[in-house]
């Protein structure tokens, strides 16, 4: 029996500590300061990555540093992403290190911000702040590659919950304007527009049809804007193959144990991101509302967009973050009230929820925080990370440093494999349309590594091969052929008249460098 009530007593003076902390940020004066070092915090973080770059991030990059050298995306390069990502990186001029790092920690904080908004107005400021530091901390303690890159699931972060906010406070335009600005950097943007929908739609009667018109305008307006400026530019038919034909093809031929592997990515995070699972179960047992049922949809919608096409890859699940943390928001913060919302005093079933709600977010500390701290000492020291997820990366930096080294000013380059990081380090322009080889394989970026199995008609394939034969790049980085010969860029025989102009001059341990060899005729 003492035991109990010292558990008891010890439990209620945490729950006071945690009320305390946020009564005191209830004034309008601290909300600044509390984003002033939320940004400080994940800043930090994001600068322990500075000398990194993550998959996807280096893609969105390279297409930016193309567009910087007046290329038109589509028409002059192939990129099979919406619009507006490279977009992102043209605000900061497509730059690695600390620019980089800082335009992810202003985004972050930014997101958090708009999270803060929704659940302050939703209920208190008290769920907001927990709203804004949730969704800060999982886009920090997480697997790396699926936090730290601004790439289209987790640009899409705020607007998603700009545009469910706004269809929450009823202005379906102001809604509509920013589906359409998820869905100009990620097609699973349309996942948003549906549970914006769903929020105007209490019944099939007249009065939900305007807002419902006043949605789709708003959807419709960015997205005639930016294809319509594609379509002037002569990059809208190339716009359709690759972000739309690819895309389907990407999606509908998955790899062998594409569903096997989600599932169990999806335990996974589901694992790591138990503290948004339990607090938002806990919203919805204890309310039994409209708005519950319209964060329950919110949710359910966001989580198929997340595993379209059973591919649940980890970043894929940043769709469902903005539909979970405010729900969970609200349920952490109703763990912790003692005599409110009808919990009557502390018993051990509460006492359980909040030892397993501190847990939850101790354990991706525990697990994903002494990466940062090592990443971080090795900064300081100007030292080279030592680190297996980051291997190929220090691999693409010392064969861009051997391009650096040889390069004159109008050269250009093209790599063979997916390595557009060679591109982001050298920000050298590229020679044809094409800067890696997945359009000439035809075999995506996820799987050509171990496969070598197509989804793109070998016609195709064929007919891009040829346009690559046509140009006549300075550098060739080969960074495939030694991962997997299946692949060698030396298989293909309509290469092979080209590939003779090239002669080597580096190699590091997983790539090969070439440079046109003196004398080579132009083509």
């Amino acid at each position: 029996m003492l035991q109990w009530r010292s558990c008891s007593h010890s439990d209620a003076g945490i729950a006071r500590t945690f009320r305390g902390i946020f009564w005191t940020m209830q004034r309008k004066r601290d909300i600044p300061l509390f984003f002033l070092l939320l940004f400080a915090i994940v800043f930090a973080t994001r600068l322990c990555h500075r000398s990194i770059l993550w998959a996807d991030e280096d893609y969105h990059l390279a297409a930016a540093i193309q567009v910087l050298y007046g290329k038109v995306p589509y028409r002059d390069i192939w990129y099979d992403k919406p619009p507006l990502n490279l977009g992102f990186y043209l605000l900061f001029g497509a730059r690695v290190g600390w620019a980089l790092r800082l335009a992810g920690a202003v985004f972050i904080t930014a997101a958090s911000a708009l999270a803060f908004r929704f659940a302050s107005r939703l209920w208190t400021r008290r769920e907001g702040f927990l709203a804004a530091l949730l969704l800060a901390f999982y886009l920090v303690f997480y697997l790396p590659d699926s936090t730290i890159p601004l790439e289209p699931d987790t640009l899409m972060i705020a607007p998603h919950l700009g545009a469910v906010y706004l269809a929450w406070r009823r202005r379906p335009l102001a809604a509509g304007l920013a589906c359409g600005v998820a869905f100009l950097l990620n097609a699973k943007g349309l996942f948003v527009l549906l549970v914006c929908a769903i929020f105007f739609m209490p019944g099939l009667t007249a009065p939900s049809i305007l807002p419902i018109a006043s949605l789709l305008a708003g959807f419709l307006l960015p997205n005639a804007l930016v294809l319509g400026s594609l379509a002037w530019l002569g990059a809208f038919g190339e716009y359709i193959q690759q972000v739309w034909k690819w895309g389907f093809l990407y999606f509908g031929i998955p790899a062998a144990d594409a569903a096997r592997k989600g599932l169990g990515l999806a335990v996974h995070w589901a694992g790591f991101h138990a503290a948004l699972l339990i607090g938002a179960a806990l919203y919805w047992w204890k309310s039994r509302t409209r708005q519950a049922l319209d964060l329950a949809l919110w949710a359910a919608v966001s989580l198929v967009g997340a595993g379209l096409g059973w591919r649940f890859t980890p970043r894929y699940f940043n769709q469902l973050l903005p539909a979970l943390v405010i729900p969970a928001a609200r349920g952490i913060a109703l763990a912790w009230e003692a005599h409110g919302a009808g919990f009557g005093a502390v018993g051990f079933r509460w006492i359980a929820v909040r030892a397993a709600l501190l847990v939850s977010l101790v354990v991706p500390m525990i697990r994903f925080g002494p990466r940062y701290v090592e990443l971080g000492r090795d900064e300081l020291a100007g030292s080279p990370h030592h680190w297996r997820d980051i291997a190929m990366d220090r691999d693409s930096q010392e064969a861009a440093g051997i391009v650096n080294g040889l390069a004159r000013s109008g050269d250009s380059i093209f790599v063979w494999g997916y390595r557009p990081n060679v591109v982001a380090y050298t920000r050298l322009p590229i020679a044809s349309r094409f800067w890696d080889s997945q359009p000439l394989t035809g075999v995506p970026a996820d799987r050509h590594l171990a496969s070598a199995q197509p989804i793109l008609a070998g016609e195709r394939a064929l007919a891009n091969r040829m346009d690559l034969a046509n140009s006549t790049p300075e550098f060739l980085v080969d960074g495939l052929s030694l991962l997997n010969p299946r692949l060698d860029i030396r298989n293909y025989p309509d290469l092979r008249p080209w590939l003779s102009h090239y002669c080597p001059v580096g190699r590091t341990g997983l790539t090969l460098i070439y440079r046109r060899c003196e004398g080579a005729s132009s083509q």
